[in-house]
């Protein structure tokens, strides 16, 4: 290994990378071939299933379970508790294997809440804030708001965090946005 650190405690599988500077802490297990960035940071009792893929800079908070088929990019925060799903419609008795998981994409720099579901086969996009025990089923565009069972929009979070105006400017920071197809996109001084 490298300086990352694992705590006695907690179970990595063979096949697994680690990046310099992350932190595993007590009774977490890392599945075989699961990929984990650079100075990331998993609490207490987190998953990470077989092939996840985890970016730099990520921040998993206890009892967190990432699934077979989730890719969380760079930056990106995972609240208490939250859980990820890869299968639909599950049965015990009628396993479908790897073969048949949904894929579920966490973009750049998006928060979710504690105790939040993310039902597989969606997208969430960059800088999005999931609210705490919201039940994402459907894709959510760059820069949204996501509260509720299900979840659905009320407003736009800056990159820093803050809620936007009417005109989609931060308070805070200063950032201003316009609407795109796919979400919100910063404007940039020139």
């Amino acid at each position: 290994m490298n300086d990352s650190y694992v705590h006695p405690s907690s179970y990595i599988d063979e096949n697994v990378i680690i990046g310099r500077g992350t932190k595993i802490w007590h009774f977490c297990h890392i599945q075989d071939g699961a990929m984990i960035g650079k100075n990331c940071s998993l609490g207490q009792n987190v998953n990470v299933s077989n092939n996840v893929v985890i970016g730099d800079n990520c921040k998993i908070q206890n009892n967190v379970s990432l699934y077979e088929g989730v890719t969380l990019e760079k930056y990106v925060f995972c609240g208490p508790s939250c859980v990820f799903t890869n299968d639909l419609t599950p049965r015990a008795k009628y396993p479908k294997g790897r073969d048949a998981y949904l894929r579920t994409y966490v973009k750049e720099g998006a928060s979710i809440g504690a105790n939040a579901t993310i039902v597989c086969g969606v997208t969430i996009g960059k800088w999005a804030l999931i609210g705490s025990g919201a039940v994402v089923t459907k894709d959510v565009p760059d820069h949204a708001v996501m509260v509720g069972v299900p979840a659905s929009q009320h407003g736009w979070a800056c990159e820093c965090g803050s809620a936007l105006d009417d005109k989609k400017l931060c308070r805070k920071c200063g950032r201003s946005y316009v609407l795109r197809a796919f979400g919100l996109v910063e404007v940039t001084k020139e």
